[in-house]
């Protein structure tokens, strides 16, 4: 029996919906984490140098799935960030000009954040200025935020370097911006390709993400992530 497939723009509204149930706890999660500003290089209990870095790629559920297979990178957090709103929720985050980001911790002395930023834009499509993949709209848009002076000069010179280097057939786009608040997505968007793995497979198929960045970086897409 052939599937009937449904149209693009129902795809995430539906599987997110799927998990309502548990909107109560997703909103004790939400609450900031916080000021992305303030986030500093830090030694954890067993040692490791911790750093934060914060991107936006388009939809963070598959953001997050992709740098979680970036060794060195230690936890990352789906959330909302560079609106004019507090407390951005889901429903109302493209309402307040924020986008979907996902929040970073790594360890500085396996991973460096020059080397994210080369899995960074070999992840996305840094010329669509219109959104990412089948999610249209300023809150899929790609952008860098930058949490101290030394990522926002790494940051430039990265972009500068990929420009340079004629390797992307349009111009990029992606802004490099200096963090603001970040601010924790729902709990049911936390790990989501991890609690369900056939619905984040389905949504990232259909959206056309692997087959565009494939067509965008031929050979050098998904550089740097192990499950690709």
């Amino acid at each position: 029996m052939k599937i009937k497939q449904l149209p693009q723009s129902f795809v995430r509204p539906l599987a997110a919906a799927a998990f309502s149930i548990g909107l109560l706890a997703a909103l004790a999660f939400s609450v900031n984490v916080a000021n992305s500003a303030d986030a500093a290089t830090s030694s954890s209990s067993d040692g490791a140098t911790t750093s934060t870095a914060i991107f936006a790629g388009g939809c963070f559920w598959c953001v997050e799935s992709d740098f979680d297979a970036v060794p060195g990178v230690i936890e990352t957090v789906s959330g909302y960030s560079g609106g004019n709103t507090e407390n951005p929720t889901y429903k109302n985050h493209h309402a307040g000009k924020h986008r979907e980001v996902v929040q970073i911790t790594y360890d500085s002395t396996k991973v460096s954040y020059e080397q994210l930023l080369h899995v960074f834009w070999r992840s996305v499509d840094p010329t669509d200025e219109g959104g990412q993949f089948c999610d249209r709209g300023h809150s899929y848009t790609t952008a860098i935020y930058t949490v101290d002076q030394a990522q926002q000069e790494a940051a430039i010179a990265s972009k500068a370097m990929l420009v340079e280097s004629g390797v992307l057939s349009k111009s990029v786009v992606t802004p490099v911006e200096t963090a603001s608040m970040f601010w924790a997505a729902e709990g049911y968007h936390q790990d989501y390709y991890k609690k369900n793995p056939i619905r984040y497979k389905y949504y990232r198929t259909s959206c056309g993400r692997d087959k565009r960045v494939a067509k965008v970086w031929g050979e050098e897409a998904h550089s740097g992530i192990e499950r690709h």
